[in-house]
């Protein structure tokens, strides 16, 4: 009884604050005008097909490790939980380890809540820099979701909540993304690619739903992981010729 009034307390306070605050989505200074890579840090990723410097790329926390393999220096968007800034756990551990001394072009951190100058002394720890940085608060998330989807997701708790990952693919399809194309996001998907802990994911559902429910409504959103493609019904991305010809 108590937790489902503590529930119900939290959905009316997160539901009251998003109409009072009426928070719009995040916005690049210059939107996309292309194709925009979305990688995460699964364990298996694939670098799209005709993948070249038309593209744009989207990091998400350590996935740097990633398109680092890729010739990939400094990724044009990055993505970062607020917890791999601060964290103790092993993940976080892990992202701050493989970001030592990168760095990206436009940096929004995620749900951090100690003002920029505190967020700059963290990056400056592990000698992570950036050429423009912008906090994102939840209901910025809410907003962004809301606008692409249609769904209010208020974020009540990990399950209900979708990953940084998918947040990114709905930043790019905002921001102008003439496809977007997933690698290293993988719902259905344990561990990471920069460690051997085998960690769980949260947001497994929630993910899941997202983007099927982009691929109902049109959107341009490809895998280029197969394995993807087979468990949750992404088209495979097959380079830009052959995607736009399908798309006729």
């Amino acid at each position: 009884m108590t937790a489902s009034f503590a529930e119900t307390k939290l959905l009316l306070f997160r539901r009251l604050k998003y109409i009072l605050r009426r928070p719009k989505p995040p916005v690049l200074p210059v939107p996309f005008a292309g194709p925009v890579v979305v990688v995460g840090s699964a364990p298996v990723s694939h670098k799209p097909i005709d993948f070249d410097e038309t593209f744009r790329v989207i990091t998400i926390n350590g996935s740097q490790a990633v398109t680092r393999k890729w010739g990939i220096a400094v990724p044009d968007v990055t993505l970062m939980q607020y917890r791999q800034l601060d964290g103790t756990n092993t993940n976080a551990v892990e992202v701050r380890r493989v970001l030592k001394g990168e760095r990206t072009g436009m940096l929004y951190v995620l749900l951090w809540r100690k003002g920029l100058a505190s967020l700059n002394e963290h990056l400056k720890a592990f000698d992570y820099q950036y050429d423009r940085v912008q906090i994102v608060n939840r209901y910025e998330r809410i907003a962004l979701v809301e606008r692409i989807c249609g769904l209010k997701v208020l974020e009540l708790d990990a399950i209900s909540k979708c990953s940084n990952g998918v947040i990114a693919v709905l930043f790019a399809l905002l921001n102008g993304a003439t496809a977007v194309i997933i690698s290293g996001i993988n719902p259905q998907s344990t561990g990471h690619v920069y460690n051997q802990e085998n960690l769980s994911r949260l947001h497994v559902e929630m993910d899941s739903e997202i983007l099927l429910t982009l691929l109902r409504k049109g959107y341009p959103v490809y895998t280029a992981d197969p394995e993807v493609a087979k468990s949750i019904g992404l088209p495979l991305w097959e380079g830009s010729a052959r995607s736009n010809s399908a798309a006729v």
